[in-house]
C-alpha cells in the first residue's frame, strides 16, 4: 500500500541541495522549524497535561513566560491513578482540539519515564512506576491526540529517571532492566500508536547521550521497532550535531541552527558525514510537516466542556486510600473545619516546561461550601509553606476550630518551590510543620480527613497513624477542588488506585542506594527490581502497595476462568458490588513464572479491566494477556522470550491483595542456542538431548551419587558449574579434536 505523503516527500527531497537539506534537520524558531522548497514549517509546543503556548518573546522551555490560556488537565501522575483509558484517550482528543485551535501541530507529551525512585522530581509528569500499565495509558493518549490531526511526541527518550545532572548524567543500565522496565513503554507505544515523532533526552544512556546514541535512535526505535516518524531532541540536548544526525537524530531543538546548519554541510563535504544520513533526517521533518499540514482543521473549543471533562478526570483520579470506621463520604451538614492553605490556595500542577495557564481554576474551599450548602463550614490557614515563620498560632488556631467541628479536613503537601522539574528531592518527607499541625489536629478531633496533593509520593506512616481518611490526589488540574468536593460528599464514588508504592521510609525503596549516583554516572543496580517489583522480591512491609485503592461500596471476586491461545491469555473473572452502592472496580492481573530459568520479579502486572456495578450486581471481566506480556529480554539472544511451562495467573485489586488464582501452561518460544567450550557440565545435563550425548560420551567420567561425602562436600553439584572444555579440552590436539566431535554431536541433537 503506497504512502502518498511519503511520494511527496521522496519527490520533494529529491530537488533540495545538501543546504536546504541540513536546515531542515534544525529548527527555525523556539517552537517551529524551517521551510524550504516544497516543505513548510510545522510548529511545536510542551505539554502533556495542557496546552502550553508561548508567543513572541515569552518563548523558553522551564515555563518561566507567560502561555494562553488552556484547560489544565490532571498531570500524569494523577491521570495515571485513573488506570483508566477512556479517560486518557479523551484527554488526548481535548488536547488536540485546544492545539488545533492555537495553531499547534505537535504536543510534546507524553512523558512516559519509570518512575525508578520517588525522589525524581520531575515524577508528577510520568504515569507510573510500572511499564506495563504506562505503556497502556500512554498509548490510548497518543491514540487520542493524534486522532485529532495533532501529533504527539514520545518522551524522554530514553531512562530519564533524574533531575540532577541531567545534562551529563549517564544512566548505566544492564540489557534486561533497559528492556523490561525502561524501553518497554516505549516500545508499546511505538508499535501501537506510531507517534509522530520521539523526542530524546539529555542525558547518556550507558556513558552515549542519547542524541548520538545511535543503538538507541536507529538500531532499537527504527529496525527493531519499526519507527516511522522523526526524531527531535529535548530543547538544547544536541551537544554536537552532526554526531547526532549520524547517529539517527532529525531535529535539533531550538532554533537559531545555523552555525550546526553549516557543520553539517561541511562534514558532508568531507566525507565524515553521510550524505544519506542527512537525507533520512531531512526526510523525517518533512514527512511530519507534510503530515502537520494534511491534518490542520478549523476546531472551536468548548473549554466548558474541557472544564466538566478535567473535573470528571479528577474525580476518576483521587485515591481513597484509608477510610476507617467508613469516615467517608461525609454528611454535607454539621460543622466542617476546613484547614491548610492549600485549599484556598490549591496545588494542581507541577512547576517547568509543563506549567499551563489555566482557563478557571476551581478552590478547594469554595467547592466544598457549594457542595455542603447546609453545613458551616470553617477556615483556617494553619501553616505556611515559606517555613520562616513561627507557626504554632496558626497551630492552635486550626487546632480550636477543628475541636469545635463534627469533621477537619486537613490539606497537606508539597509547595511548588518543593518540587518542580530541574532538581529532585532530598526526602519524602512532609514539612515538620505540616506534621505538627496534624498531630494538633487529630488530637483533638479523631474524624480527620488528610488530602493529599503532591507530585510524587512522600513518607505517610504518620499521616496513616493519626487520620481517620486519607485521600491522595497527586496533582488534580484546574478542577481538583470541585473533584474533591464531589469524592468528600459521594457524588463520586472513588475508584483510582495507586500507580507507586508508597514505603514505610525512604531507605526501603529498591533505588535508595543507586540514587542519584556520582560523578555524572549512575548505577541503575537494583536491576530489573523497580518499584514493587522490588519490595515483594525482597519481602518488605510497604505502607500502601502499588495498585491500592479503595471504595465506598465492596466487591468480591467469585469466578475465575484463564484460557490460552497462540496470541496469550484471555482472562475472565466475575466481580460482585457486596455494598450499598454504585462503584466502579480495576481488575488487576499479575503474572508469575515459578521456575523460570532466569531471574525474574515474583510477579509482574501484565492485564488491567474495570467494571461499573450497582449494589449486589455481578458482572464479568475480559482482560486479554497479550503473550509478549509474558515474555523476559533474553540478553543472550537481544530479543523476547516466552518461557515454556506453567504460569501463576494472580487476579488482585493490588500487588499485595489477590483475591483468585489460576494456573495456564503455555507453549514457549524455540530457544536453541549452540553449546561451546564455555558450556558448563550442568547447563549440558540440564537439557535431555544434550544430556543424551554427553553421557554416552563420558558418562564413565561422572562421579557416582553421594562421592565426595566423607569430605564434606557434593563433587556432582561442583562439576555442574566446569565448563566442558575445562573437564574434557586440553593443550594437545587430539583432546581439542574430541571436544569439538562431542560439541558436534550435541548441538547437532540440540539444533535438530
Amino acid at each position: 500500500m503506497t504512502d502518498p505523503i511519503q511520494d511527496t516527500v521522496n519527490a520533494v527531497i529529491e530537488q533540495l541541495d545538501v543546504t536546504q537539506l541540513a536546515a531542515l534537520s534544525g529548527g527555525a524558531s523556539f517552537w517551529e522549524t524551517k521551510t524550504v522548497p516544497g516543505v513548510p514549517s510545522f510548529a511545536m509546543s510542551d505539554g502533556p497535561h495542557g496546552l502550553r503556548k508561548q508567543e513572541g518573546d515569552a518563548a523558553d522551555h522551564l515555563g518561566l513566560g507567560a502561555s494562553v490560556p488552556a484547560t489544565c488537565f490532571p498531570p500524569a501522575v494523577s491521570l495515571g491513578q485513573s488506570w483508566d483509558l477512556e479517560l486518557a484517550e479523551r484527554v488526548g482528543a481535548a488536547l488536540a482540539a485546544e492545539s488545533q485551535a492555537q495553531g499547534v501541530d505537535v504536543l510534546l507529551g507524553p512523558g512516559i519515564n519509570i518512575k525508578r525512585d520517588p525522589r525524581c522530581g520531575r515524577n508528577f509528569e510520568y504515569l507510573s512506576e510500572d511499564p506495563f500499565l504506562t505503556g497502556l495509558l500512554a498509548t490510548a493518549w497518543v491514540n487520542g491526540l493524534q486522532s485529532g490531526g495533532v501529533g504527539a511526541s514520545l518522551k524522554h527518550f530514553a531512562a530519564n529517571n533524574a533531575e540532577f545532572d541531567r545534562m551529563r548524567l549517564s544512566s548505566d543500565v544492564d540489557a534486561r532492566p533497559l528492556h523490561e522496565i525502561y524501553l518497554r513503554a516505549f516500545e508499546t507505544v511505538i508499535r501501537d500508536a506510531q507517534p509522530w515523532t520521539v523526542m530524546c533526552s539529555y542525558n547518556r544512556i550507558n556513558g552515549i547521550l542519547a542524541s548520538q546514541n545511535r543503538w538507541l535512535l536507529t538500531d532499537v526505535l527504527r529496525e527493531q521497532w519499526g519507527f516511522a516518524g522523526a526524531v527531535i531532541s529535548d530543547w538544547g540536548a544536541v551537544a554536537d550535531r552532526v554526531a547526532a544526525v549520524d547517529a539517527g537524530l532529525d531535529l535539533q531543538m531550538p532554533g537559531d541552527t545555523a552555525a550546526s546548519d553549516t557543520a553539517v554541510v561541511a562534514a558532508v563535504e568531507a566525507g565524515t558525514l553521510p550524505v544519506a544520513a542527512v537525507e533520512r533526517a531531512a526526510r523525517a521533518v518533512a514527512r511530519t510537516a507534510l503530515l502537520a499540514q494534511q491534518s490542520r482543521r478549523e476546531v472551536t473549543v468548548d473549554y466548558d466542556a474541557h472544564h466538566a471533562l478535567a473535573r470528571e478526570i479528577a474525580g476518576r483520579s483521587i485515591v481513597l486510600v484509608k477510610n476507617d470506621a467508613d469516615l467517608l463520604p461525609l454528611d454535607p451538614s454539621g460543622r466542617i473545619a476546613v484547614i491548610g492553605p492549600f485549599a484556598t490556595e490549591p496545588r494542581y500542577q507541577g512547576g517547568g516546561s509543563s506549567h499551563v495557564r489555566p482557563t478557571r481554576l476551581d478552590i478547594p474551599l469554595d467547592q466544598i461550601r457549594a457542595a455542603a450548602p447546609g453545613a458551616q463550614v470553617t477556615n483556617s490557614i494553619g501553616f505556611t509553606t515559606d517555613g520562616d515563620s513561627d507557626q504554632t498560632d496558626l497551630r492552635a488556631e486550626a487546632a480550636e476550630l477543628a475541636a469545635a467541628a463534627d469533621v477537619a479536613i486537613l490539606f497537606l503537601g508539597l509547595a511548588e518551590h518543593q518540587e518542580s522539574e530541574g532538581f529532585d528531592r532530598d526526602d519524602i518527607e512532609l514539612p515538620a510543620a505540616q506534621l505538627a499541625l496534624l498531630e494538633a489536629v487529630s488530637a483533638v478531633q479523631p474524624r480527620t480527613v488528610v488530602i493529599i496533593s503532591a507530585g510524587g509520593v512522600l513518607r505517610l506512616a504518620p499521616v496513616d497513624e493519626a487520620a481517620g481518611a486519607i485521600l491522595s490526589g497527586g496533582l488534580l488540574g484546574q478542577a481538583g477542588g470541585s473533584a474533591i468536593a464531589d469524592v468528600l460528599f459521594g457524588t463520586v464514588n472513588p475508584s483510582a488506585r495507586l500507580t507507586e508504592t508508597v514505603p514505610v521510609r525512604l531507605q526501603d525503596a529498591p533505588s535508595y542506594l543507586h540514587f542519584h549516583g556520582e560523578h555524572s554516572r549512575v548505577r541503575y543496580g537494583e536491576g530489573l527490581f523497580v518499584g514493587y517489583r522490588g519490595y515483594d522480591a525482597r519481602d518488605v512491609e510497604v505502607l500502601y502497595p502499588f495498585g491500592h485503592g479503595l471504595s465506598y461500596t465492596t466487591f468480591s471476586y467469585e469466578q475465575l476462568d484463564v484460557e490460552h491461545s497462540e496470541n496469550g491469555l484471555q482472562v475472565t473473572v466475575v466481580v460482585r458490588n457486596t455494598g450499598a452502592v454504585p462503584g466502579r472496580e480495576i481488575v488487576q492481573v499479575y503474572a508469575t513464572k515459578p521456575d523460570s530459568a532466569v531471574i525474574r520479579p515474583p510477579q509482574e502486572l501484565v492485564g488491567v479491566g474495570t467494571i461499573d456495578l450497582k449494589p449486589g450486581e455481578a458482572g464479568a471481566v475480559h482482560i486479554s494477556v497479550r503473550r509478549q506480556d509474558l515474555a523476559y529480554w533474553n540478553d543472550q539472544l537481544s530479543r523476547w522470550v516466552v518461557e515454556d511451562g506453567s504460569y501463576r495467573i494472580g487476579v488482585a485489586k493490588s500487588s499485595r491483595d489477590t483475591q483468585i488464582v489460576g494456573e495456564v501452561t503455555i507453549v514457549g518460544d524455540d530457544v536453541r542456542t549452540p553449546f561451546t567450550a564455555d558450556s558448563t557440565i550442568g547447563e549440558v545435563m540440564a537439557h535431555p538431548a544434550a544430556a543424551a550425548v554427553a553421557m554416552a560420551a563420558f558418562g564413565s567420567m561422572m562421579p557416582q551419587e553421594g562421592a565426595g561425602a566423607e569430605l564434606g562436600m557434593d563433587v556432582m553439584k561442583m562439576m555442574a558449574s566446569m565448563p566442558l572444555g575445562r573437564v574434557i579440552g586440553g593443550a594437545d590436539e587430539a583432546s581439542a579434536q574430541h571436544l569439538q566431535a562431542l560439541l558436534g554431536g550435541i548441538n547437532a541433537a540440540v539444533l535438530a
